[in-house]
């Protein structure tokens, strides 16, 4: 059981927009861990504006402006560094990179971090698990899918051509044939593999239009929902797992006045796809039917020649929708909500004319520019984080009334994902020289693919203790209980050894030195002197430096709401 470092240690919160400082006993954890408290601001430029960069925050600036919204300033060096490091990284920054980032330029200091990140392996590796997250919510470790991700990211592949390959599924060998997952792992609910296809791919949630029109959106009938049912109705999976679909077949359903009627072929923008299927006797059925049957139960048995696939069609649809486009800005959209915290369309599967975008002219702008750019999600990723929208500080210090969240007049704290805490707090926990400097990953990039990697695998050993971000997310009693009772803690994250940080604030020759280095290494930022002091006066209590007192310390860091959330 760990000491209680709250009766020493005050953790900087945020209630509204007042800042204190709190005693708590450990207690009071999960009301300590769902607060957060940013930090002071400063003026943060880039010297080459990004065109993208600069068309949003036009965008943004313009209506704030015209509505008399004051903006928040521009977030400190410290917070910026911190808050791009675990958007494009997938994890905190460490002390090393904190150093070299501060000697930069100011005016150019943003964008060769950006670009510094973006070049490194561990962008990779938090894009592919941000699109993992998304894409497969319910299958976290899914390998398959996961190794496709990585590879369809480090290739640079276009999301247009992601979204193919995931949508057709076809047999394919090494890396590539992990796309089918995310139709195999719905296959058999095709209420699920419709909904889930027009949520994650098109922003557009249409499941309250099955049993009838959509008693809340004009936009969505039942021939919406059952238009898109039909493009994966003939989908099954054979014996061998393998993706396939029948050479024939229609989906029939009754409407609410009564009538029966066959779906036709139809895309959410209520385009209609001709259904090329060739017309078959009815011995031709019989034996295609039996075929079928022995695909489902024998490893051997040959596919069914099909020569109209509807899942082909509406790829091809989706890919054609110049007008809507709802591949493009749902990605957009989801892409802006990650990395700022609220969408241009919030809730993001609900795209529809009754929910209109914050910004609906720059979200069809920044549709346009990406499918012109053939769907680049780097690009648009770059573009985001050199905003001054993205840069803003997230407290709010003036006397009007905070602005709503889809103004993104100031930033909004986001809870971390499992695996970037994970990654974050191994980080955390290690010294700083256990980490290469900037020059040293430069000159010898295999060294850090190598390193990351490592880093990547054990933040998966951790990541299942921690749960994953939704709307209004709150601490889960699990996972205050394991920081709090967990012996993985104790023996790890705080265990004493010459790589540890716990080794370098135990032997530390000040405690004004022991506190500089826990809030630089753990939260990228110098202490401020109330924090200094609360280290002088814990290690004032006992005559000799334990291993438990510096632990304690530590671990209130590592537990407290400044790690839990990106700010």
């Amino acid at each position: 059981m760990l000491p209680d470092p709250f009766s020493i240690f005050p953790l900087r919160a945020v209630t509204g927009s007042v800042v204190r400082c709190d005693f708590a006993p450990v207690c009071r954890l999960l009301l300590v861990l769902a607060l957060f408290g940013p930090l002071p601001c400063a003026a943060a430029q880039t010297a080459d504006p990004d065109p993208v960069a600069v068309l949003i925050d036009t965008a943004i600036d313009q209506q704030n402006t015209a509505a008399g919204i004051t903006i928040a300033p521009q977030a400190d060096p410290d917070t910026l560094l911190r808050r791009t490091t675990l958007d494009l990284a997938g994890r905190i920054p460490t002390s090393r990179e904190r150093d070299w980032y501060l000697q930069l330029p100011a005016e150019t200091r943003q964008q060769q971090l950006v670009d510094r990140l973006m070049q490194l392996p561990d962008f990779e590796f938090h894009l592919r698990n941000s699109l993992d997250e998304m894409l497969l919510p319910e299958r976290p470790n899914d390998g398959e899918f996961r190794e496709y991700l990585l590879t369809a990211v480090r290739e640079r592949r276009p999301w247009s051509r992601m979204f193919r390959e995931m949508l057709l599924a076809a047999p394919a060998e090494g890396p590539d044939k992990g796309a089918a997952q995310f139709v195999r792992s719905r296959v058999r609910e095709l209420d699920d593999l419709t909904n889930d296809t027009a949520v994650l791919f098109f922003g557009v949630n249409i499941s309250c239009a099955k049993c009838h029109d959509h008693p809340l959106v004009a936009d969505w009938k039942q021939d919406h929902y059952y238009g898109m049912q039909a493009f994966f109705h003939r989908t099954f999976t054979s014996k061998k797992n393998l993706i396939l679909e029948k050479p024939f077949g229609g989906v029939k359903f009754r409407t609410t006045a009564g009538a029966d009627r066959d779906a036709v072929l139809m895309f959410l923008n209520g385009a209609v796809v001709t259904d090329a299927t060739p017309t078959y006797s009815d011995e031709e059925k019989k034996s295609a039917e039996e075929q079928i049957r022995r695909l489902e139960r024998e490893d051997d048995a040959q596919p069914v020649p099909v020569s109209f696939s509807p899942r082909q069609a509406l790829a091809d649809t989706a890919l054609a929708d110049q007008q809507q486009q709802y591949l493009a800005r749902n990605i957009i959209n989801r892409t802006w909500a990650r990395l700022v915290g609220t969408g241009f369309v919030d809730p993001p599967d609900q795209m529809h004319s009754g929910n209109p975008a914050s910004h609906p002219e720059l979200l069809q702008s920044l549709g346009t520019d990406l499918v012109t750019h053939d769907y680049d999600l780097r690009r648009l990723i770059r573009s985001i984080v050199l905003t001054k929208a993205y840069a803003r500080a997230s407290i709010w210090t003036t006397e009007t009334p905070l602005p709503a969240a889809q103004t993104f007049a100031v930033a909004v704290a986001r809870p971390l994902t499992p695996r970037q805490l994970s990654a974050s707090l191994l980080i955390a926990t290690r010294t700083s020289e256990s980490w290469p400097a900037v020059d040293e990953v430069t000159a010898r990039p295999e060294e850090w693919q190598k390193r990351r990697t490592d880093l990547e695998n054990q933040a998966n050993g951790w990541m299942r203790e921690f749960e994953q971000p939704s709307r209004d997310f709150q601490i889960a009693v699990d996972e205050a209980l394991f920081f709090s009772n967990n012996d993985r803690v104790q023996n790890d994250l705080l265990r004493d050894g010459g790589d540890r940080l716990v080794n370098s604030l135990k032997t530390a020759e000040t405690p004004q030195q022991a506190a500089r280095l826990l809030w630089t290494v753990a939260c990228s930022r110098e202490p401020a002197e109330a924090d200094t002091q609360v280290v002088v006066d814990w290690f004032a209590r006992a005559a000799q430096r334990r291993e438990a007192d510096v632990q304690a310390l530590l671990w209130a860091v590592l537990a407290g709401a400044e790690f839990r959330f990106n700010h």
